[in-house]
């Protein structure tokens, strides 16, 4: 497991750098931490690394964001904060978007783990009191933590 702290905001670009260098060799991508924590701030951060231009946002009432960057590459940033029952995902084409190829980033996988794939980066942000980061990174295959 790869852990990395993040003191202020002016590091967010530099740990985005971190976490893409480790994790770029999977497709999906889990983002946890409660709400706060600096998921979609990250998101926005690894987005730019990945030539996305566009406006990144959280994809909150729409579930599902789409960028493209330069060479015509998609992306899907996923929400899954306002989902209530988990079937819903399945309305929008959840295992096109998964299986695809493209790299899928996702906030609150928690709401739908039996729709998750079996092997994805788990990229889990704590906060401690003082506001500092500690961003743990590892790649989930089957259900096991891998370092």
């Amino acid at each position: 497991m790869k852990k990395i702290y993040c003191g202020h905001l002016d590091q967010t670009q530099q740990v985005a750098g971190e976490i893409t260098e480790h994790c770029r060799s999977e497709k999906i991508w889990v983002f946890k931490g409660s709400m706060g924590a600096g998921k979609t701030t990250l998101i926005k951060s690894i987005a730019k690394l990945f030539g996305i231009d566009h406006m990144v946002s959280s994809p909150t009432f729409s579930i599902v964001n789409e960028y493209v960057n330069h060479s015509g590459e998609k992306f899907y940033h996923f929400d899954f904060y306002r989902i209530e029952d988990p079937e819903e995902v399945l309305e929008i084409g959840i295992d096109e978007y998964f299986y695809g190829g493209a790299y899928c980033w996702i906030e609150w996988a928690e709401k739908i783990p039996e729709y998750i794939p079996d092997t994805f980066m788990l990229i889990a942000i704590e906060v401690d009191d003082s506001g500092v980061r500690e961003i743990s990174i590892s790649k989930i295959v089957n259900g096991i933590q891998h370092g």
